[in-house]
């Protein structure tokens, strides 16, 4: 079934809640930066590129990529393949996926799209209760999904994305034919710091040691402000900020770009008024971990739905936290996957052998 068509609104509109006021004289961002800094990315795309915002019933925008293969034949009697949906992670966007997006769109019709107050993507008020604010993300993916027209789809998340991803797959689990979750933040609970750790039967009880006082204090300090709140503070240096502590994400895409389109990209996705980051930090307890782990959910999944957990060899993400969910779905179809030198941001460090991986994964489930 083809997909029904999307409400289209022209991407040359600004929104106006995008930018506070006086921000523009402060940090040398705009919507329309950001948008001329994701067209030079995504002029890489080869493939047949459809952009649009598609709009919800409340009228929020969800800007959305949809990539087909121009030079696939279509055949009458070829049954269509379940399309791929990727979620970024927080702070990310669409630009992010330009490595994998051509190699992805071989075979099937692959889409992506800024989160609720990411990206090109509206920026409403986000509620700060844990619960209510994973609920308005988990929404706007569902009223996506409609606006859309997907019947069901392969859905991929990384990090932020991946905990979203799996909350959508048990709300909605009809519509969700295979779940990969890449990096997936939030599946851990919390260490408790002063809890009993046994090291196996007959082996020495260890008590874990309590943070210093110093570092308890600079996370309570760091806690009253949104995780990317430095980089609006900086202003005019806020570029030079991005480059200076993120240099990683030049080095993955200087093939593509031998300058500082990509945390450009990156410097613009977040020195807009910060909305997806509130929701967020409403998720998050101190030092990132989740209020709500999803470990403690994952049991809702149906036995029925394969999940495939990639994890990056190097990655600062435990792969652990992927073994304890395929324990905890027992017979269910579980799989964990390591990636060899790869941190967090999989798709980019080894974006040959992710691709690889997702799109086995794709041909499994036709």
């Amino acid at each position: 079934m083809d997909p029904a068509p999307a409400p289209v609104q022209n991407d040359c509109e600004s929104e106006s809640s995008s930018v506070w006021s006086w921000w523009p004289s402060w940090c040398p961002t705009s919507m329309s930066l950001l948008k001329t800094t994701e067209s030079k990315i995504l002029a890489c795309v080869k493939n047949d590129l459809w952009a649009r915002f598609v709009t919800l019933p409340n009228q929020d925008r969800i800007w959305t990529l949809s990539l087909t293969n121009k030079r696939t034949p279509k055949s009458a009697e070829q049954a269509p393949k379940t399309p791929l949906v990727m979620v970024h992670g927080f702070g990310g966007g669409v630009g992010l996926w330009i490595r994998n997006l051509d190699a992805l769109s071989r075979s099937r019709t692959v889409y992506t799209f800024d989160l609720l107050g990411f990206g090109r993507s509206s920026r409403p008020n986000f509620p700060s209760d844990a619960a209510k604010a994973e609920e308005q993300f988990v929404n706007s993916i569902e009223q996506w999904r409609q606006g859309v027209g997907l019947d069901n789809m392969i859905l991929l998340g990384h990090s932020l994305g991946g905990y979203l991803a799996t909350s959508y797959a048990i709300q909605h689990p009809s519509r969700v034919s295979h779940l990969i979750l890449v990096d997936p933040w939030g599946f851990p609970e919390r260490p408790k710091p002063d809890s009993q750790q046994s090291q196996g039967d007959g082996a020495e009880v260890v008590k874990r040691p309590s943070p210093p006082r110093w570092i308890k204090a600079i996370a309570a300090v760091v806690s009253l402000f949104n995780p990317l709140a430095v980089i609006r503070a900086a202003g005019p240096w806020g570029p030079g900020l991005v480059n200076r502590f993120r240099p990683d994400f030049k080095r993955k895409f200087e093939d593509l770009f031998d300058d500082d389109t990509m945390t450009q990209y990156i410097y613009h996705c977040n020195a807009q008024t910060p909305s997806g980051e509130v929701g967020f930090r409403a998720m998050t307890e101190t030092l990132g971990w989740a209020k709500r782990p999803m470990l403690q959910r994952v049991h809702l999944l149906p036995p029925s739905m394969p999940v495939t957990m990639l994890y990056g060899a190097r990655s600062w993400v435990e792969s652990s936290s992927g073994d304890r969910a395929a324990e905890i779905r027992g017979k269910a179809h579980t799989r964990v996957l390591l990636i060899k030198e790869a941190s967090h941001h999989v798709y980019a460090d080894q974006p040959d052998d992710f691709n690889r991986v997702v799109e086995n994964i794709c041909k499994s489930v036709d």
